[in-house]
């Protein structure tokens, strides 16, 4: 067989069941095998969405999502992509094409070093240099994309070299299992709870797995332990719980902080530094107790008392089990806190001012969307708006990044959801900024069929940077711009287009667009000027008093 097929045999081994792309004439051999093969080719309109598109089928699926380039301009377009699954904690394989190895006439036209340019991106980066390496290769790119931390890993297919006639067989994935924690560790552990009388949970980014979750959750159910979320972490226990404390959306100031402050015994677990502090300890402050996958990288400000370093899920389970017949938690100080931080999240959510405001835009699409609904949130100021205000049901229901951050992510990895969870309901909330990064891919959501609805939260400006500048003092310069009509726009490519021109009409419109099947896009104006009041201001000083 030629070595392309033997690829394509090795991804269906792995049960890959999507490649999100756009090939290159250094791809050909590569397409044609896939042609043959039930893996089903997604073509994107640029390689940074299939990227973001490949990701976020990682993050749902936790097996490594599958994208493609050609060489040059294709592959360096995938990097920011590479960036964002690996920061992010989400396993993705790229494949990318390069020019023949062993004869090529064509100098230097287009050809980089993709493999050594992927190398700070990833996790693992290698040029195939025969067929007869394809099978072990490819296994290990999915290996390695696959264990924790996930991340992103690639391989470059040279033309000669997919054009091999070769003999071998796929490398079946082994079966795995990772290491337990240590029990002297998690009896330390379940020493210092039973030891506490205020103890919290601080939920962050590698805690958001799905056995993790369903431990966690029992932990919480049965000793009442207090717990908050970073962004990341946002979702893997159930947010309507009456233990639940908030999410670390801002950077201190906020109720959630009060909490930490109040706790005499922090429980750290999934900790991931690419997400900003939750909190700063401090020499003689509150014990940690750090449970992850790892161990704690140990800085300044973080530096744990015990460290529980295993399978996190294993290590919940332990310290459950370990805590029979501990009384429940009666944390007054925690209860405290937690009134006055609902009762802050609930003001504003029926504000008739238009543009909409925040606050009643979040609280519209909680109201439209069910438990297992999800938003995928493209980056910008509302992203904090949602972290704080939007209570997750369910893990991977809030599709937002807290990792790299990057704008163009929304609408991809909303049609990357809406592939994954056919039937639920799913919604990009995106700026016009980030929506136009990569706004093309509403053909190929059209195209594929998709039932996707896309918010855009219009307001002629790189909003977030506009309001940090104006709480910095300088002048309004260089952060605004001309939108298209959006409604036209969306109709360009076959899609609904829909305008909100008064709050009354947001969450009947949101309504009946994802009940409606098909692709819908809602033209939105917005209005972020009191954000500075609420999130700085008002938020510290009301949080300070409590």
């Amino acid at each position: 067989m030629k070595a392309s097929d033997l690829l394509v045999a090795a991804l269906e081994k792995e049960g890959v069941e999507y490649v999100f792309g756009i090939p290159g004439e250094e791809n050909l051999d590569l397409l044609e095998s896939l042609a043959g093969s039930p893996i089903e080719l997604i073509l994107t309109r640029h390689e940074q969405a299939a990227g973001f598109m490949a990701a976020t089928y990682g993050r749902f699926t936790g097996k490594a999502g599958v994208c493609l380039s050609t060489l040059g301009p294709g592959a360096t377009n995938l990097v920011t992509a590479a960036a964002y699954a690996t920061l992010g904690g989400m396993p993705m394989l790229m494949l990318t094409g390069q020019k023949p190895i062993r004869s090529s006439k064509q100098g230097r036209f287009q050809i980089l070093d993709v493999v050594d340019m992927m190398q700070p991106v990833t996790k693992y980066s290698r040029q195939l240099l025969s067929g007869a390496g394809i099978p072990s290769r490819l296994r290990e790119a999915v290996r390695v994309a696959e264990e924790e931390k996930p991340g992103a890993t690639h391989l470059e297919l040279p033309e000669d070299v997919a054009q091999e006639e070769v003999d071998g067989i796929p490398i079946a994935p082994s079966s795995t299992r990772r290491p337990v924690p240590e029990e002297k560790a998690v009896r330390a552990a379940v020493e210092k709870l039973r030891a506490a009388k205020a103890p919290i949970l601080v939920i962050g980014a590698g805690a958001n797995r799905k056995l993790t979750s369903k431990m966690l959750t029992e932990l919480v159910d049965t000793f009442g332990i207090p717990f908050m979320t970073t962004q990341l972490g946002k979702g893997v226990v159930d947010e309507r719980s009456p233990h639940f404390m908030g999410c670390a959306a801002l950077s201190s100031g906020d109720f959630v902080h009060r909490a930490i402050e109040a706790a005499d015994l922090i429980v750290n677990i999934g900790h991931d530094v690419i997400e900003k502090p939750p909190f700063f300890m401090r020499t003689g402050g509150t014990e940690v107790v750090h449970v992850n996958f790892r161990s704690a990288e140990v800085d300044p400000v973080y530096f744990p008392q015990l460290e529980v370093v295993g399978d996190i899920a294993n290590a919940i389970w332990q310290i459950k089990t370990g805590l029979a017949n501990c009384p429940v938690y009666d944390c007054p100080r925690l209860r405290e806190i937690k009134r006055h931080h609902d009762a802050h999240l609930a003001e504003g959510a029926s504000d008739s001012r238009f543009p909409v405001y925040p606050q009643r835009l979040v609280a519209d699409v909680r109201q439209v969307l069910p438990s297992d609904g999800i938003v995928c949130l493209d980056n910008g100021i509302y992203k904090i708006w949602f972290a704080r205000n939007y209570l997750a049901h369910g893990p991977n229901t809030v599709i937002l990044d807290n990792a790299l951050a990057s704008m163009g992510a929304g609408l991809p990895s909303a049609m990357a959801a809406t592939l994954v969870n056919p039937g639920r309901r799913v919604l990009a909330v995106v700026g016009d900024g980030g929506f136009m990064m990569n706004s093309q891919e509403l053909e190929t959501a059209v195209r594929l069929g998709l039932d996707l609805t896309v918010l855009i939260l219009n307001d002629a400006a790189y909003g977030m940077i506009r309001w940090k500048q104006a709480d910095m003092g300088f002048r309004d310069y260089g952060l605004s711009y001309n939108n298209p009509d959006f409604v036209a726009y969306a109709g360009s490519y076959g899609a609904e287009g829909h305008r909100i021109a008064s709050i009354e009409e947001l969450a009947p419109t949101l309504e009946r667009c994802l009940g409606a099947g098909g692709v819908h896009v809602i033209d939105c104006p917005v209005d972020y000027s009191e954000n500075d009041r609420i999130l700085h201001h008002e938020i510290q000083e009301r949080s300070a008093a409590v």
